[in-house]
């Protein structure tokens, strides 16, 4: 039994233009101690799916209109709200995307790292500031004994996030949900919070949902990868083969939008065409197929079904690109 299944997940929010459907029909699964990776550009709905999981979601205005999300075959969409804040933080945690609003300005990181082991643990008071000052040794902080009674606003960047780590891994989470925890923080920092999220991982058996859109990060991090666009899964791979044969026309435009230096030692990017799709008024065919250079007749009026692929993945897509004439000069610059 995997460790989470969601099935059929869709989450809606009522805008004055209308119902947005910002999650629709996404189903994934993830063992234990596996590094799953969600990537997709912003508005993909990669954020929406997992604060749902967590029973985080604003409602109103959003509101999750169908799906399953078992986790240890217990449902956490219609799990009672007391039952779900005891599972939340013990069992499944998360890593916010920014460390400075999802830390409270007012209070110390003892006071906030030892609530969450007094109230799931049972830890005294004393046992609890023990415990954090070593989360905060484990994850790198200098002078944790001190610095373990200031306040965020005290702490760099890295280091608030390094803080958000320790909270999450406290209590020793079976799932850890990491939402863009590198984002806005330098190339040197990033290596140091993605190797430290690894070396926990090793040992403590922690699963890990990484959300992200840098497919550079997730190339070294993940064992697998979702490829979200709006609302959907439309590619799901493993590493190697997402990376050397991708099947999706996004998936393919993603990966060879990022910066890379040619032979004249010019930076060239190819950016997608258009714009991101209007959630409002969803297409009766393909999302993806105004921005496709792959579309063909049937994509505007048939939504394409995830199916699979000869090496082992599954794309929503009419039009394998590997065989699509287009897609032969570029195949050769994806690469991770």
């Amino acid at each position: 039994m995997p460790l989470l299944e969601v099935e059929e997940l869709t989450v809606e929010f009522k805008t004055d233009e209308g119902r947005v459907r910002a999650v629709n029909e996404v189903s994934f699964q993830i063992d234990a101690g596996e590094t799953l990776g969600i990537a997709g550009e912003s508005g993909s709905g990669k954020s929406v799916s997992n604060l749902a999981l967590m029973g985080l979601l604003p409602q109103p205005p959003g509101c999750i209109t169908s799906g399953r999300a078992l986790f240890r075959g217990e449902d956490l969409l219609t799990m009672s709200h007391d039952k779900l804040r005891l599972i939340r933080g013990r069992h499944v945690a998360m890593i916010f995307q920014d460390p400075m609003t999802s830390l409270h300005p007012l209070l110390t990181v003892a006071e906030q790292l030892t609530e969450m082991t007094r109230r799931h643990l049972g830890y005294s008071r004393k046992q609890a500031l023990d415990h954090a000052v070593t989360m905060l040794e484990r994850v790198g902080i200098p002078a944790a004994g001190r610095r373990v009674h200031e306040y965020p606003h005290q702490f760099s960047g890295g280091m608030r996030q390094r803080v958000m780590i320790a909270m999450a891994l406290s209590c020793k989470p079976e799932l850890l949900i990491a939402d863009e925890p590198t984002t806005a923080l330098d190339v040197t920092i990033q290596a140091q919070i993605l190797e430290l999220l690894q070396e926990l991982q090793r040992e403590e058996g922690t699963a890990v949902i990484l959300i992200t859109h840098d497919l550079g990060v997730m190339a070294n991090s993940c064992r697998r990868i979702n490829i979200m666009y709006g609302g959907r899964i439309v590619e799901e791979a493993h590493v190697d083969a997402l990376f050397h044969s991708p099947r999706h026309p996004y998936t393919l435009g993603l990966l060879n939008s990022r910066p890379r230096v040619d032979s004249g030692g010019r930076s060239r990017l190819e950016p997608i065409p258009g714009q991101p799709p209007d959630l409002v008024h969803l297409p009766a065919g393909c999302i993806f197929e105004p921005r496709c250079p792959f579309s063909i007749a049937r994509c505007a009026s048939e939504r394409p079904l995830l199916r699979p692929s000869d090496v082992g993945s599954r794309f929503a897509c009419h039009v394998d690109v590997v065989s699509a004439p287009t897609h032969a000069p570029r195949s050769a610059e994806v690469r991770p």
